[in-house]
């Protein structure tokens, strides 16, 4: 009846200490440490600031010397033919057979580039009947070249819906008539066939 004050109050709270000492800790529940001071959090900050261009530093590195990788394994395969490190637009059997197949012809739109800087010298020559037979020598190459790539174009067209019936073909012949416009020689991945050699 008469028993002490403190000690009444001490025993609950030992209790409710002793039950949450047996519970797992929940996640949002207080830390156990102190919350450090403003001061020291901003010197954790900083340090940790500082210390980050390091580390951006190191990956940009890393970045640039796996680019510098990837590009001379693509510049071997555009060499060598080798379909694992072709870039994108050049993989694939549609793409190499593409390319066979324009390789293996003589198309006029080759020698667009050559032709047109003979032109283009012939034009500087002021002799008034040069000025003629220049401009009929730009049309008739250009002719030519419409009606070569529009042909090979209609015959490419009919290979690939002969040779791959199921395979999507989005781009294929665009991709061949740019090949054309390239010289032989020029031409990224190289030639794998020879002239009138049929892929």
């Amino acid at each position: 009846m008469f028993r002490s004050r403190a000690n009444t109050e001490k025993a609950p709270t030992d209790k409710v200490t002793a039950d949450l000492s047996k519970q797992p800790r929940d996640p949002q529940a207080p830390k156990g440490r102190p919350t450090p001071k403003r001061s020291e959090a901003q010197s954790q900050r900083r340090r940790a600031a500082s210390a980050a261009p390091a580390d951006r530093k190191a990956a940009m590195k890393r970045q640039r010397e796996a680019r510098r990788a990837d590009l001379a394994r693509q510049r071997e395969a555009l060499a060598s033919g080798d379909e694992r490190f072709l870039p994108v637009r050049d993989k694939g059997p549609v793409r190499r057979f593409v390319r066979d197949y324009v390789d293996s012809r003589f198309c006029v739109a080759e020698w667009f580039l050559p032709l047109a800087v003979i032109i283009l010298v012939l034009s500087v020559i002021q002799v008034p009947n040069m000025q003629a037979i220049v401009m009929m020598l730009w049309l008739g190459v250009i002719v030519l070249i419409i009606i070569d790539s529009i042909g090979l174009g209609l015959r490419l067209k009919k290979r690939l819906r002969e040779r791959f019936p199921d395979t999507p073909k989005r781009g294929a012949v665009a991709y061949g008539l740019m090949r054309t416009l390239q010289m032989r020689r020029l031409r990224l991945p190289k030639p794998q066939v020879k002239r009138g050699e049929r892929p």
